[in-house]
């Protein structure tokens, strides 16, 4: 770089910064009639002066994905019991609007912040703006690689990981496959959920015999790229016994590419996270099982942590709340946590 490029590169992010002011100023459109739809936001006014006594925003990855969708309505569940208002922006997976919707929160003087951001990188500089605008932040769940935070609340990946692989692994044996390969389709592992849920998958596997098959990382999460990278740990194991994904919502990408293989009684998928259709699949066998994680509970909480914080109480600062490990031998037992908390089902009994 010559002596004028730190200049260069200095205005260059100064520029952006101001471009990313400037884009607040415009009215957000409503989320409750856009790909938000299912995670309504409480109407607040859109004036930087608004009253700072009762006003939360929730930083989003992307509600594109059920779990945050979920999440986000605990959040506003907790937001209107503890009496505060509430907007929630999406950043449907791109780190700029991500940062554009914090650059707006600050300027829009929030009470408070739940963020549950695109990577943990990026979470870090939000933090970095909340701090200089003296706002507290709560972290609900993906993590931070540094910055000051009020709470940090997530779910243990690594042991729920751990428990779905032993699932997956005593099924293997008790169906006489007792070595083979297992492959991966893995969150991105920049992300410090997607470290912790691959040890302890791979920490299950080890323990029992088993071997990796290598690690396909999402990018897009569509339908396509899950059913590609299917086959192609297929195609490239021929003593394939098993498939982890390591999220929920595109496991019909896999299920199809494994019985387009001709390998359906085969090849065992196992998950984490859950839809409502696992509610049915597990039982029938068409899944093994999944490692469900709590949304819902984790969005009440992440509130609930914020309002102790706002009213002077400690807060603990960092929490892991529990994965289900369901299989259809507990799926049953488990029933009326996985629809409260899991899948955020209110008010309805099997």
């Amino acid at each position: 770089m010559g002596p004028a490029g730190p200049k260069i590169l200095f205005a260059t992010v100064i520029a952006f910064l101001v471009g990313a002011i400037f884009y607040i100023t415009a009215p957000e459109r409503d989320v409750r009639g856009s790909s938000v739809s299912s995670v309504s936001a409480v109407p607040v006014s859109s004036n930087p002066g608004h009253n700072r006594s009762n006003h939360l925003i929730y930083l989003v990855s992307d509600t594109r994905i059920p779990y945050w969708r979920i999440m986000g309505r605990g959040i506003e569940n907790a937001a209107e019991t503890y009496g505060y208002a509430l907007s929630i922006y999406d950043s449907a997976n791109d780190p700029k609007k991500e940062l554009e919707h914090a650059v707006r929160a600050i300027r829009e003087n929030a009470t408070g912040i739940v963020v549950s951001p695109t990577t943990s990188s990026a979470c870090a500089t939000i933090l970095k703006l909340a701090k200089k605008a003296n706002i507290p932040v709560v972290i609900a769940d993906i993590g931070t690689d540094g910055g000051d935070y009020v709470s940090y609340i997530a779910s243990d990946n690594k042991d729920g990981a751990y428990r779905i692989g032993q699932v997956l692994t005593r099924a293997l044996k008790d169906t006489g496959r007792h070595s083979g390969r297992v492959g991966i389709i893995a969150i991105p592992q920049k992300r410090l959920n997607g470290q912790a849920r691959t040890a302890g998958f791979m920490q299950a596997l080890e323990e029992a015999g088993f071997k990796g098959a290598g690690i396909k990382q999402q990018s897009s999460f569509s339908y396509r790229e899950t059913y590609d990278y299917t086959r192609e740990l297929i195609a490239e194991t021929p003593d394939l016994r098993a498939i982890w994904l390591q999220g929920s919502d595109r496991y019909r990408g896999a299920l199809d590419a494994i019985a387009d293989a001709g390998k359906k009684n085969d090849i065992l998928l196992v998950t984490f996270d859950a839809e409502p259709e696992f509610l049915r699949l597990i039982p029938e066998g068409v899944l093994l099982g999944s490692a469900m994680q709590q949304p819902y509970l984790m969005g009440q909480e992440a509130v609930a942590t914020l309002d102790l914080h706002l009213r002077g109480f400690p807060v603990e600062k960092n929490r892991l709340l529990p994965v289900l490990a369901v299989s259809a031998e507990n799926i049953a037992q488990e029933l009326p946590t996985i629809r409260r908390n899991v899948l955020g089902i209110e008010g309805k009994s099997e």
